[in-house]
This record gives structure tokens, C-alpha cells and sequence, in this order.
């Protein structure tokens, strides 16, 4: 049984939605304001927040930046916005997944089951530890290391350096990394990619300029290997 944050002024989406995730086996609980709700993911630390933008005192991206500023916890964002643009600077926002309205539960039921797959308690967790260098990346814990010091990640930077780890010094495409980690199909959204691989690249200690184990190969994609040793 997954616990669920549902972010969601609309009484009329909230109630049936509630309703229709209890009965296929979630504890949900629900905020109306995106205040509320902020503190409700804080306090409560559910395992996933489904997020809606339209939100009365807030837009629900600038929650999302909140959220990703404090929690990793997965976040589904589920709206009528459904304007490619907007798709693309949620999911850069840190979103895991985007549902666009109308919706039924058992559409967000199974998105839900396969955000969480990807944690702990999924089938990854059964995958071996991958070492690459001094990274060191634990499926079964979603923990990262760098030479011994703890990298801290969100869902999807974790899943973006556990895709390339992978495949260590193996050049990995756009298309891939979207169609794999985001689930999404390639064409004018690859900008996401490049937004997650800056970050990811920060928190390594490293930049596209000085690159350590992140190598862009321009017009293709990116490779990550372990560091040439120093003489």
C-alpha cells in the first residue's frame, strides 16, 4: 500500500479521485491549497505527491520547485495544461511524471505504481550495486556516493546516473535516456535531458567545461566513465 498526497482544489476531481485510489489499495491523503500542501509532504513524508497546477494561492510549478528544494519524494503532476511547453518546464521543474486532465484513477493509479517501482521497494532494489570510479550508485538503497562522501539526488537525477552507470563509457543518446528514464517519446523535448545532466553534473563536482565522468559527445549524447588516473 503506497501512501498519496493529493494536491487538489477542485472538490468535485478530489472526492471521486480519493474515493477511486482507496479502493484500489493506496492511504490517501489530500490538500486543497498548495500551502497546505507543502506542509502535509513536510510533516507527513508520503511516498508520492500528485500535484495539481491550477492551485488558488499558488501555481503548482512553484510548489514543485518548493518541494524539490527540500524532498525528493516523486511528484505526478496532473492538470489540463497540456501545451508541450509547459510538459517540458514541469518535468525540468523536477516532476516525474505529467497526466493531463481528464483522467481516469485507474490511468494515475498505474503512472503511480510505475514511479514507485523505480524506488526501494521495486524490482531495481534486486540490482547489483554499480561502482564506476569513486561513484558508487546502490539501487536497492537509491543512495550515491563519491569517494565516499553522499551525493544527495532527486528521483530523476537518481535514475539519469543509474541509467548511465549502467553503461559505463558506452555513449548514451537523447533518445534513449528519454525514452528509458522519462518514458517519454524523443522529438523537441531533449532540452529536459540537458537541464537534468547540468544538475547532475553540479552535484558531481563538475561542469560540461571540466568534465570528471560526464562527457557530452556533441550531436549525440553523453558518456559517463571513471576518471583517467593521474600520474
Amino acid at each position: 500500500m503506497a501512501r498519496l498526497l493529493l494536491i487538489e482544489d477542485d472538490l468535485t476531481i478530489r472526492t471521486p479521485l480519493i474515493r477511486a485510489l482507496r479502493e484500489r489499495g493506496h492511504a490517501v491523503a489530500a490538500a486543497s491549497t498548495a500551502m497546505a500542501g507543502l506542509r502535509d509532504a513536510l510533516e507527513d513524508r508520503p511516498d508520492l505527491v500528485v500535484l495539481d497546477l491550477g492551485l488558488p494561492d499558488l501555481d503548482g510549478r512553484e510548489l514543485l520547485r518548493m518541494l524539490r528544494a527540500v524532498s525528493s519524494v516523486p511528484v505526478i503532476v496532473a492538470t489540463a495544461r497540456d501545451d508541450e511547453t509547459e510538459i517540458v518546464r514541469v518535468l525540468d521543474a523536477g516532476a516525474d511524471d505529467y497526466v493531463v486532465k481528464p483522467f481516469t484513477a485507474a490511468q494515475l493509479d498505474a503512472r503511480a505504481r510505475a514511479v514507485l517501482r523505480r524506488g526501494p521497494a521495486g524490482a531495481d532494489a534486486q540490482e547489483a550495486v554499480l561502482v564506476v570510479g569513486g561513484l558508487r550508485v546502490d539501487p536497492r538503497a537509491r543512495q550515491v556516493t563519491l569517494d565516499g562522501v553522499t551525493v544527495e539526488l532527486t528521483p530523476r537525477e537518481f535514475d539519469l546516473l543509474h541509467h548511465l552507470a549502467g553503461r559505463p563509457g558506452q555513449v548514451v543518446t537523447k533518445r534513449e535516456l528519454l525514452t528509458e528514464v522519462w518514458q517519454i517519446p524523443y522529438g523537441g523535448a531533449d532540452k529536459t535531458v540537458d537541464v537534468h545532466l547540468s544538475w547532475l553534473r553540479r552535484k558531481l563536482g563538475e561542469n560540461a567545461q571540466q568534465p570528471r565522468y560526464l562527457h557530452t559527445v556533441r550531436g549525440v549524447g553523453v558518456r559517463l566513465e571513471a576518471p583517467a588516473v593521474q600520474p
